[in-house]
Order: C-alpha cells, then sequence, then structure tokens
C-alpha cells in the first residue's frame, strides 16, 4: 500500500497513533482523603487498535462502536481523526455516529487528533494549523466527548527521520503559542486539549511539563502513552505505511520515568502494547512497575486506554509473534483487569 506523506498524515491520523469531565480527569485527592480511597481507573478503547482493518477497509468507522462494546465489553471510546476521512464535518454521518453510540450505551471519551502543525515556527502556518484544529473541537462537542489529543510538532518529520525545523526551545515557544490560542477556542466549548508524548520533541516529558508551565488554562493536560518515548528512530526505506511502521527506536527515554514525570499534568493514560508472554505480560512495558507508579502519583479514577499496536505490524509484516487485532485487545484488557485487581 503506497501512500504519498499527506495522504498517509490523513488516513492514519498517527495516533498510533471517548465522554464526560469526570471520567477524563484523575480525582485530585488531599493528603488525608488519598489513604481511604482505592486504587482505581476505568477502560477505554482506542479506535488505532484496529487500524490495519481500518486502513483495509475490512471495518467500518462505524463499526467500532459496536465492537468495542459488543466484542470486548469496552463502552468508552477514543477515536483517531484519520478514520474519519474529513466525515466529522458532514451532519448525516456525526448524527449516525452519535445515534450508534447512544443505541449501545457508548460513551464518546476522546478524539485523537493529528492535523497541521500548531507547533511550526511559521507564524502564519502556526495559526493556520491552529484554526484547522477548530473542526475536531466542534466535533468532540458534538458527540460529546471530553477532550481531543494533539500533537505538539512535525509528526511526519519524526516518523520519516527529518530533523525537527528548529531547536527544542524554539519550538517550545511556538508550541506554547499555537497550544495556547488553540485552548482559547477549546475553552468556550468546555473541551480539554491534551497532548501526548508521541514524536519528535514531544517524547521528551521535560519537554513538554515545561511549555505546559507556559500556558494558563485549566483545560491544558498530558495523556502519557508507554510506548511513546522514543527519542530517535531509523529512517524508513520508503514513504509507504510499512516501511514507516517498520522502524526501529534507537535511543528512548526510560518509560517508566516519563510517566512518572507526566502524572501530575495526566488527564488519561494510553496503555499501549505490542506483544505477550505466556503469562500474558506485555514483553515492552511492565505494567505492575508503571501502575505502581501511576497509583503512587495520586492519580485514580480517570482512563485508561486499550491501545493495541500489534495487528498491525502483524498484518503489515507477517510476523506471526503478533496476535491479530482481536486477541491483542483482549490480552491488553485481561492484563489491565489484572493489574487494577491486584493494585486496587
Amino acid at each position: 500500500m503506497e501512500l504519498s506523506r499527506r495522504d498517509f498524515i490523513n488516513r492514519m491520523g498517527l495516533a498510533a497513533g471517548s465522554c464526560g469531565l469526570a471520567g477524563i480527569f484523575p480525582n485530585l485527592l488531599t493528603a488525608g482523603s488519598l489513604d481511604q480511597r482505592k486504587f482505581t481507573f476505568e477502560l477505554s478503547l482506542a479506535q488505532f487498535s484496529f487500524a490495519s482493518e481500518l486502513f483495509s477497509g475490512k471495518m467500518t468507522m462505524l463499526d467500532f462502536p459496536q465492537r468495542a462494546v459488543n466484542e470486548f465489553g469496552v463502552n468508552t471510546l477514543e477515536y483517531v481523526s484519520g478514520f474519519f476521512n474529513n466525515k466529522h464535518l458532514d451532519p448525516v454521518f456525526m448524527k449516525e455516529l452519535k445515534s450508534i453510540c447512544n443505541d449501545l450505551g457508548a460513551k464518546n471519551h476522546l478524539i485523537m487528533v493529528d492535523a497541521e502543525n500548531i507547533a511550526s515556527l511559521d507564524t502564519a502556518a502556526r495559526k493556520k494549523a491552529v484554526e484547522g484544529h477548530y473542526s475536531w473541537v466542534d466535533a468532540a462537542k458534538y458527540l460529546e466527548c471530553s477532550a481531543i489529543r494533539v500533537n505538539l510538532g512535525d509528526t511526519m518529520a519524526a516518523l520519516t527521520g527529518k530533523a525537527e525545523e528548529g531547536t527544542p526551545e524554539e519550538v517550545a515557544k511556538a508550541a506554547a503559542d499555537g497550544y495556547n490560542s488553540l485552548l482559547e477556542y477549546a475553552e468556550k466549548a468546555e473541551i480539554h486539549v491534551i497532548v501526548e508524548n508521541h514524536f519528535g520533541y514531544s517524547t521528551d516529558p521535560d519537554w513538554l511539563i515545561g511549555i505546559l508551565s507556559q500556558v494558563p488554562s485549566s483545560f491544558k493536560g498530558l495523556l502519557p502513552d508507554f510506548g511513546n518515548f522514543c527519542l530517535e528512530r531509523s529512517k524508513p526505506d520508503g514513504a509507504d505505511l510499512k516501511s514507516l511502521i517498520n522502524t526501529t527506536c534507537l535511543r528512548e527515554y526510560d518509560r517508566y520515568e516519563g510517566v512518572k514525570k507526566m502524572m501530575p499534568y495526566s488527564k488519561g493514560v494510553s496503555a499501549k502494547t505490542h506483544r505477550f508472554d505466556a503469562e500474558g505480560n506485555d514483553l515492552d512495558t511492565d505494567f505492575f512497575k508503571m501502575f505502581e507508579l501511576i497509583k503512587a502519583s495520586g492519580w485514580s479514577g480517570g482512563y485508561v486506554g486499550i491501545e493495541y499496536e500489534g495487528g498491525l505490524m502483524r498484518d503489515l509484516g507477517g510476523d506471526h509473534s503478533y496476535l491479530p487485532n482481536e486477541q491483542g485487545i483482549k490480552a491488553t484488557k485481561k492484563l489491565l483487569e489484572k493489574v487494577l485487581t491486584e493494585l486496587g
């Protein structure tokens, strides 16, 4: 499957690549009440877990809510902007999607938005990118979501191994400006705008936290992703989807330290998985160690998103050490339930 860079961005949404305000926010507990409350979280399901099926057309956008609820018993949904194929601008489509969710009793929680770069060093391009995100804020509001997730940086450049345009300090200044401008619009709709460690400079949690410190809005926040701390990737062999996915991480920020630093600003958690051992543990992340850190942060009661990427790796590369989508999603859910039982 050959894709241009523009098509790849539009179709994939690069998530790697869900609604009620109480669900997205961890309970901010006082020291006195912290000891009295059990550690808990709710599960949500990231649409990117079905990426290979959505790309191939085996599954449609409108299938997602039904599969989440009926096959996996998860009724809280995290969408990916690229899979809308701009139908978030179509009122007929949006009405149908919302109706399906209502009939299922599904809760729309989050839209992971991968659009133009709101951290561009070019002032005009940055303004255009910010305004381009407005329709996603509106879509999230219509679906009764709590938030959208955005990127701070050029995700396509990072994926293809191209260096970021500008120094970390220059991009951080532009990112703070673009992020703040978008938040000013989103606040009016009471939609939170949260940032994920995703690609490029944003894989450094210290860089992200520095930007948040410059933004006054109470609608800001972070979405730590267990699998997105790669500081440097190998260059892909081509621009097709398989080449982009099959790059390897050359240098990584410690994921446990990264999540620990991000948790005070967290408005949710993305529990990314790829492969499992015979006991059902993730081979990349020690979930028990990770959730001990999350528990120790005082975060509790928010959403933990199931985001299984192994199915995409299997379908693109033919590597059967990765489970099919259905099995991988169930394995991730089972692991998270085990964590909650032991740590809650």
